[in-house]
This record gives C-alpha cells, sequence and structure tokens, in this order.
C-alpha cells in the first residue's frame, strides 16, 4: 500500500483523521447549529417541567409509603415536615401480588383492557362505515360531515354531562323505555349497565376522530384501483376487502394505535359519568385517581405507582404493536 506524506505538514494522505472528543463535536454542532437550539430550548424548558419533573418525582414516589398524613404540609402558620420513607418497590409488589392484589389491581386492569378492545372496536367499525357512506357522492353530504362531527367538536364535559342527564333513573332515554313498555336499565347504578352505558358515551365521543381519519385515508386511494378492479368483474365486497382495506393499512394502523392509548387512559368520560360511585366500573386511570385524591388518607405513592405501571403497560403493547406492523409490512413485500 502506498502512502503519500505532505511534506509541509508531515502528515500522510490516507490516513483516517482522529475523531474529536465529546466536548469537541458538541461545541462544533452548538456553533453549526445555534440558532435551532435556541428556537427549541423554550419547547425543551416547558416538557422538562411539566413532563420529565413530574415524572421523575412520580418514580421517586412510588419508592416511598408518601400519603397525605406523611407528606410534608402547612396547617395555618405550622409548618410539619415529611416523616414518609423510602421502602423500595414494595409498592409494585403489593399492587401485583398482595393479598388484596386482585381487587385492587387485576379486576380493574380486565376490565380496562375488555374496554380499551371494545371501544377501540366500535370506534374504527362505526368511524370506517360512516366514511364509506361520506366518501360517496351524496346530496347535502357537506351537511351530514357536519353533523357527524359535532359529537368530536363539543367538550368533553359537556357531552358527558348530557348523557349523565339522559341516563339518569327519570332521563329521556329511560322515560322512552318506559312509554314504550320496555324495562329501564339502572345505567349509574347496576355494574353491568355502568360499563354498558360507558362503552355507549365513549364510542359517541370517539367515532368522529376514526370517521374523519379513515374519510382522509379513503379520498387518497387512487380510483383508478376501483375501476380496475370493476372492470375485471370484482364483488363489491372484493374491492373492499382487496382494495380500500390495503389502502387504508397505514392511516388504520395509526389511528388505533392512538385510540389504544386514548382509550386506555379515557379518564374524562369515566369521572364526568360516575366520579367515585362506580368502583367497579373504573379502569386503571381512574383508580389510580380515586386513591391519590379521592380517598382519606390520600396514597400518594401507590397512585404514583399505577401511574408508572400504566406507563410501562403502554410502553411495552406499543413496542410489540409496531413490530407486528413492521413484520407484516415486511412480508407482504416479499
Amino acid at each position: 500500500m502506498t502512502v503519500a506524506i505532505d511534506r509541509a505538514t508531515g502528515k500522510r494522505h490516507g490516513d483516517r483523521a482522529p475523531r474529536p472528543g465529546l466536548g469537541q463535536r458538541l461545541k462544533q454542532g452548538y456553533q453549526k447549529h445555534w440558532y435551532a437550539y435556541a428556537m427549541t430550548a423554550p419547547v425543551a424548558v416547558v416538557i422538562g417541567v411539566l413532563v420529565l419533573y413530574p415524572l421523575v418525582y412520580g418514580v421517586y414516589l412510588t419508592l416511598t409509603d408518601a400519603n397525605s398524613l406523611n407528606t410534608a404540609r402547612t396547617i395555618g402558620v405550622n409548618h410539619i415536615d415529611a416523616t414518609y420513607k423510602f421502602i423500595g418497590l414494595h409498592n409494585y409488589a403489593d399492587i401485583l401480588w398482595g393479598d388484596t392484589a386482585y381487587d385492587r389491581f387485576w379486576s380493574h386492569f380486565i376490565w380496562t383492557i375488555v374496554w380499551t378492545a371494545l371501544c377501540v372496536a366500535l370506534h374504527y367499525c362505526i368511524g370506517l362505515g360512516l366514511a364509506l357512506l361520506l366518501n360517496q357522492k351524496l346530496r347535502g353530504r357537506v351537511l351530514y360531515r357536519l353533523i357527524l362531527v359535532l359529537p368530536w367538536a363539543v367538550p368533553t364535559f359537556v357531552t358527558v354531562f348530557g348523557w349523565r342527564f339522559m341516563l339518569a333513573d327519570g332521563g329521556v332515554i329511560n322515560s322512552a323505555l318506559d312509554a314504550l313498555h320496555l324495562p329501564s336499565p339502572s345505567w349509574l347504578e347496576d355494574t353491568f349497565w355502568q360499563r354498558f352505558a360507558a362503552i355507549m358515551v365513549n364510542t359517541w365521543c370517539g367515532v368522529p376522530f376514526m370517521m374523519v381519519s379513515l374519510l382522509g385515508g379513503l379520498q387518497s386511494i387512487d380510483a383508478s384501483l376501483y375501476e380496475a378492479a370493476e372492470m375485471d368483474g370484482a364483488s363489491a365486497w372484493q374491492r373492499f376487502r382487496y382494495v380500500t382495506l390495503p389502502g387504508l393499512r397505514s392511516v388504520s394502523s395509526t389511528v388505533v394505535l392512538l385510540g389504544i392509548i386514548w382509550t386506555f387512559n379515557q379518564f374524562a368520560v369515566i369521572f364526568l359519568l360516575f366520579g367515585n360511585t362506580a368502583p367497579d366500573a373504573q379502569i386503571l386511570v381512574t383508580w389510580a385517581y380515586y386513591l391519590g385524591f379521592g380517598q382519606q388518607p390520600r396514597d400518594f405513592a401507590q397512585s404514583a405507582a399505577y401511574g408508572i405501571l400504566l406507563l410501562a403497560i403502554l410502553i411495552v403493547f406499543t413496542s410489540f404493536y409496531r413490530r407486528w406492523l413492521n413484520r407484516n409490512d415486511q412480508q407482504l413485500a416479499i
């Protein structure tokens, strides 16, 4: 191998230049991209204050026995110092394997999974059906879109309170059932009907988003594919199966993932519909709120542990979901 030597500098051409150190690379990066760092710094500070600090502090609380009786507080002019202590992973062990683990965690976990699966399935199926309908050339299609988007545009608490009034014993729904001589369920008292009502209200709130997203996906599918399928003699079901569904694959995977995350953490519908009066209808996120703020003494450590467990469950699910999608995409590409 021939190596050329620069007589002026003594350096050999062909040698790899030594890699600069970390401090030098950071300095060079700052000098080159200082404007980008300056523009993103406020966002990074806000995220750090509103997200990272509470998350780190929440993880710390899960390793203690903190509650409303042993945390620092001020009563009048008297300041009481914190007396809670470090207990390691005891909170997680108690939640997952303690004597009352099923009643306090696993029963709510199972209901949360059922709630999420049913709600997202209804969101997608009803949203897809409405999107297919609105994608047709109908008279007054713009008006229909506006009406169907209204449940999404109205604030969630207004929608849920409206449903709560209608589902009450003397509400519109039970009055109509009585007029038809049909049994009127105890929507807000019986466990089964509480869960049924929660799924119904959440479906009402979540379908418009799914419909709008899938409608955008339908409009991006090339119309020539339908024309070619129709010329080949494909039926309506075959066109839907082999053209529409594959064309919606990327949109569907995204909105289903978002729907699962939002529904799994859906606090507003359950809390505004029942408050703390329906313990068997509480999902994990509302149960964590109850432990931290809805009982005395308020158990901050256990509530924070529930939050960390929720985060871990969603991270694990999201990673497996994305791997499953990528594997299927690779199989389709072969």
